[in-house]
């Protein structure tokens, strides 16, 4: 702890100024960068199927 108090407010900053850069990136584009991630996943695919399996279960039935 020989740092004295501005080099290690120094640090603090440059530290907390990559985190802000991380943390502001641009978040609206979230979709583009997951899409195909489950491409050929037999455990995505049954995942679906059920997912569609209660969808229709809850609709009402038609007379």
């Amino acid at each position: 702890m020989s740092d004295t108090i501005e080099t290690r407010l120094a640090r603090v900053e440059r530290e907390l100024a990559i985190l802000r850069s991380k943390s502001t990136r641009d978040k609206s584009n979230w979709l583009s960068e997951i899409t195909g991630s489950f491409k050929d996943d037999p455990h995505f695919d049954e995942i679906v199927r059920l997912g569609k399996e209660m969808r229709d279960a809850e609709q009402p039935e038609n007379e």
